[in-house]
């Protein structure tokens, strides 16, 4: 045995190794390459009675597709109703689309990897989960699904942005307040630097009059006694 009381020769722990890396890496290549539907980050609706509503759908796979399936479904109560099916053969080809809806009509579009569909004249009845499924046979019918929530309402409600425009011209007072501060806060300074200033040029022009009065003076009074040759 290469294992002798519990521990391992170099080549088993290489063994063991590989067989870790190995195991991680093809389920993180799996996971890269899976199928996957999504209905955007919003997954539901508020939509008006009598409206017509988009139901959104997008599909991905980063090995691509080979005759996907997809379809959509109606949650009632338990029951699924199926909306409409259809096989894209491969990227780029328009699906033959299946409508077993009469207001349902398909928007998608394989070019773009959408699989959206229209819900027309839509009623209170057609309010709850719909469910956009896909299987790609390249992936070994790999499949996925995700659910769209429709909530019919007999109107819209106005949004009230008081609080919003009231909170807005707080932060706007706010804010005008400080820049406000500031500026009177850099005058203030500006003023008391200008202060000092001043007061030393009065000094200094204050002490250069007299010292030149007090020469003026005392040349004149020399001139004076001076006595005439």
């Amino acid at each position: 045995s290469s294992a002798i009381s519990g521990v391992l020769f170099l080549p088993d722990m290489i063994s063991l190794e590989f067989g870790i890396y190995f195991f991680f890496f093809w389920i993180i290549k799996y996971c890269a390459q899976a199928l996957e539907v999504s209905v955007g980050k919003v997954p539901f609706v508020e939509a008006m009675n009598g409206s017509t509503v988009l139901l959104p759908c997008t599909y991905s796979s980063c090995i691509g597709i080979k005759n996907l399936y997809f379809n959509w479904q109606y949650n009632d109560n338990g029951t699924m109703q199926k909306l409409c099916e259809a096989v894209i053969p491969a990227e780029g080809i328009e699906p033959n689309v299946l409508i077993l809806h009469d207001r349902v009509e398909f928007v998608g579009s394989s070019k773009r990897s959408n699989i959206s569909i229209l819900l027309k004249n839509i009623t209170f009845e057609d309010e709850g989960q719909y469910i956009c499924f896909a299987r790609n046979p390249k992936e070994k019918n790999r499949n996925h699904s995700a659910i769209f929530t429709l909530f019919v309402v007999e109107e819209l409600k106005e949004v009230d942005d008081t609080l919003t425009v009231i909170i807005m011209s707080v932060i706007g007072g706010v804010v005008g307040l400080i820049i406000l501060i500031m500026i009177l806060k850099s005058l203030i300074l500006f003023l008391l630097r200008r202060g000092p200033e001043k007061n030393k040029e009065c000094l200094v022009s204050s002490s250069g009059n007299d010292n030149t009065e007090n020469g003026l003076s005392g040349s004149k009074t020399d001139n004076k006694a001076t006595p005439k040759a």
